[in-house]
């Protein structure tokens, strides 16, 4: 599920940024690494377990935002004879440091994924790895998981092939400058070819049904002592750029399946109800949404750098609630093995530094590719990888959950009693007074409470603020 970015600027003493830190503590957020994690991550970064493949020779390129240093994923992009392309695509190798077992790797369970919050990252792994000696950054030797994807002339896989190699990154880009360059005309062709591939990509998404969110980071920053929020917009490139990894993951789901053991990333279709109370908020945002039009369509015709369409983006995202991961082996195909908003079967094996399933996709591959058996630790691991992984998400959505809550405090904090403009999105079925109301300006959501009579779901109501509290992440309306 696309997480929802927030980014928050101001001194380490601003009243939000104590507010999270305060968040951490009480969450019982991960800290610091154990010392014996720490020490051997220091030891290991020195001596990983090398591939013997030498693909130093590719010019590959990294496509992070600007201040990333846990760089997942180099590419390298070629034409093919006959029209086609090839994808060369490497992943950062975390099982060249951690070995099964280990300090390193108990404690990657512990944590399962890299948890983010507006002020900064707790990470999977300890950053002598996770932004140092595992990732690819530029100028430097790395184990990778190297992809080699054939595509014909309208961008559909044609060949997979999945192998250990050294690799070594040329350049680290960021969106903003290759979108300049793309839209200059000056990128070389393999950064071009991101556009062209990444386009015939959307196109085959929308012909199978598929949705992609591009969910825009929403920054609050700290202004004469309140906070102001803005957006940004993805820019295509970030699009693109995500088009390689959903290629990656359907390719790597499609040959655990067929060699018939694996983990795939599943999801359902979204629920009646869920898409009704976006419909409302829809209404609230006056997004104008015809019965006839399609959720995805609705959703590609929306331009993300406009507020009430980033706010609706931002709500988008509790339509994908319900994914999981579905286990199989022994030839036994999955009974769920879609994902609602792919079309398609996939898996996550493209962020091996920030999430403790990618290195097990990895390895699965490795193997399905080679047409070996898995290894033995990865086999013992499999059947635990979905409550672990489950475990991990709910953890990682009631951070985001409650990070927004604190923000969403922080803007209202000195607009205690004054009205809003507002519809009615959610009620409690058994507690009609008690429901969710969506703000147009600013495009917040929140509790509404304390009235006599019921709420008109799906209705305008002009309501109170009565509290909020970045100290306690309380935020509580009442009808006005």
């Amino acid at each position: 599920m696309p997480r929802r970015h927030l980014h928050v600027t101001g001194a380490a003493e601003a009243p939000l940024r104590a507010a999270l830190r305060t968040l951490r503590t009480t969450l019982g957020v991960p800290g610091d690494f154990p010392p014996e994690v720490a020490d051997e991550a220091r030891r290991v970064a020195r001596d990983p377990r090398l591939p013997i493949r030498d693909a130093t020779d590719i010019p590959f390129f990294t496509l992070d935002p600007p201040t990333s240093r846990d760089l997942d994923q180099a590419m390298y992009l070629t034409r093919t004879p006959g029209g086609g392309y090839r994808v060369r695509y490497a992943i950062a190798d975390v099982a060249a440091f951690v070995a099964p077992g280990s300090a390193l790797d108990r404690e990657a369970h512990r944590r399962v994924t890299t948890l983010y919050f507006p002020d900064l990252r707790v990470p999977l792994h300890p950053t002598v790895l996770s932004e140092g000696a595992a990732s690819l950054l530029p100028g430097q030797t790395r184990p990778a998981v190297l992809w080699t994807l054939d595509l014909d002339a309208e961008g559909r896989t044609v060949t997979t092939d999945v192998r250990r190699a050294l690799v070594r990154s040329r350049a680290q880009l960021d969106y903003p400058g290759v979108q300049r360059a793309l839209d200059a005309g000056t990128a070389e062709e393999t950064v071009a070819l991101l556009a062209e591939i990444g386009r015939l990509r959307e196109r085959l998404e929308i012909a199978r049904g598929g949705i992609s969110l591009n969910v825009p980071e929403q920054e609050i920053v700290e202004r004469d002592h309140t906070y102001v929020p803005a957006f940004r917009a993805p820019l295509p490139a970030d699009a693109w750029n995500a088009q390689i990894s959903l290629l990656t993951g359907m390719a790597a789901a499609d040959l655990m399946l067929a060699t018939g053991t694996g983990v795939l990333r599943t999801l359902p279709p979204a629920p009646d109800g869920a898409v009704g109370r976006l419909r409302r908020t829809a209404k609230a945002l006056r997004i104008d949404w015809p019965h006839h039009v399609p959720y995805a369509e609705l959703v590609r015709s929306l331009d993300p750098a406009l507020p009430r369409h980033a706010a609706f983006l931002q709500e988008c995202t509790t339509l994908l609630r319900g994914a999981g991961y579905t286990v199989f082996r022994d030839g036994a195909r999955p009974d769920r093995a879609l994902h609602a908003a792919v079309a398609a079967p996939y898996t996550h094996c493209t962020a091996p530094l920030r999430r403790l399933v990618d290195r097990y996709t990895s390895e699965l591959c490795v193997a399905a590719s080679a047409g070996t058996a898995p290894p033995a630790w990865v086999l013992a691991a499999l059947d635990g990888l979905p409550k672990e992984m489950a475990e991990g998400t709910r953890r990682a959505a009631t951070v985001e959950r409650a990070c927004v809550d604190v923000v969403e405090a922080g803007l209202l904090k000195d607009r205690v009693g004054d009205l809003f403009d507002g519809w009615v999105v959610d009620v409690r079925e058994h507690e009609p007074t008690v429901g969710t109301v969506q703000l147009e300006n600013p495009a917040i959501v929140a509790r509404v409470a304390g009235g006599a009579t019921p709420l008109p779901l799906g209705g305008r109501l002009s309501v109170r603020l009565v509290q909020a509290d970045p100290g306690t992440a309380h935020v509580l309306f009442a009808p006005g």
